[in-house]
């Protein structure tokens, strides 16, 4: 099978995984996850995200999800199913990605050819994931595939955005690394999310950060003023580039100028997803 560069897994992933994030940044997402009587925000959140592994427990979530507190996913877990069974939830979703989509699209791009290649070229990389010690990719291949090729877009890039989260939290299993701590050190590259955002989504307290950060600074891996240290910065670009070995199956499956076309057609679809806040990073604020 063709070899494929770690630059080039990376640089597909960046230009696709926009197209798949922006359903949770929908207004639709809490609207309508609501009409079913689930809270909004991060009950609505891990429901819409666990439905595929069926009527789980807390326990269960905690573990594949690995960064949220437990107490947040036992506070909303079972509940959530109380109140609109996986099923349900399940359904709602299509309905969102649906809207979602075609809103920031528009219509005649979920209509387009380069859509419908897209989706082709992005299910041919899933086909070459396997399931094994992956629950979350595993729980969505089980789904039936959708007919609408941007729903079957959508679905596919959650695949490749499973199998690939699946992988880095082995990763961070094998580090050592909590998922309070790796949210602390992956908000510390300054590359992503704020603790602001962190904290309050993920079901952290201000007190559970700060013990986090004291738990890094001895093992060597912040520094006082809560920056990575030097070992610390290695640690998130070991992190990084092992997801990425871990993460290249799919993309071999494309082979180089397939995972080429996948990233310029994906590219070009979150460049509009972008332009139109589909992932309102200004609101949500950058380190």
């Amino acid at each position: 099978m063709e070899q494929i560069a770690a630059r080039d897994v990376r640089r597909c992933y960046t230009a696709h995984h926009p197209v798949h994030a922006a359903y949770y940044f929908a207004p639709e997402h809490d609207d309508w996850y609501g009409l079913l009587g689930l809270d909004r925000g991060p009950m609505a959140y891990l429901a819409g995200r666990a439905a595929p592994l069926g009527r789980v427990g807390a326990g269960v979530v905690t573990a594949v999800f690995y960064n949220f507190s437990p107490r947040l996913v036992g506070g909303c877990l079972p509940r959530a199913w109380d109140a609109a069974s996986p099923e349900r939830v399940l359904e709602t979703r299509w309905r969102i990605v649906d809207a979602c989509l075609t809103r920031l699209l528009g219509a005649d791009g979920v209509a387009s050819a380069e859509l419908a290649e897209a989706a082709d070229l992005a299910l041919r990389a899933a086909d070459g994931c396997t399931a094994q010690g992956r629950p979350m990719f595993a729980a969505n291949a089980d789904l039936a595939l959708p007919a609408q090729p941007h729903l079957r877009l959508w679905h596919a890039l959650t695949l490749l955005r499973e199998y690939r989260g699946d992988g880095h939290v082995g990763l961070l299993v094998q580090a050592e690394l909590d998922g309070l701590e790796a949210l602390v050190t992956h908000s510390a590259t300054g590359a992503h999310w704020k603790p602001s955002f962190l904290q309050p989504q993920r079901g952290w307290s201000v007190r559970d950060w700060a013990a986090a950060q004291d738990r890094l600074r001895e093992r060597g891996l912040l520094e006082p003023d809560g920056e990575l240290t030097p070992e610390g910065q290695q640690l998130r670009r070991t992190l990084e580039a092992e997801t990425d070995r871990l993460d290249a199956a799919p993309y071999r499956r494309l082979g180089a100028e397939g995972t080429r076309r996948l990233t310029e057609l994906a590219g070009a679809l979150s460049r509009t997803v972008l332009a139109r806040d589909g992932m309102p990073l200004t609101q949500i604020g950058k380190r």
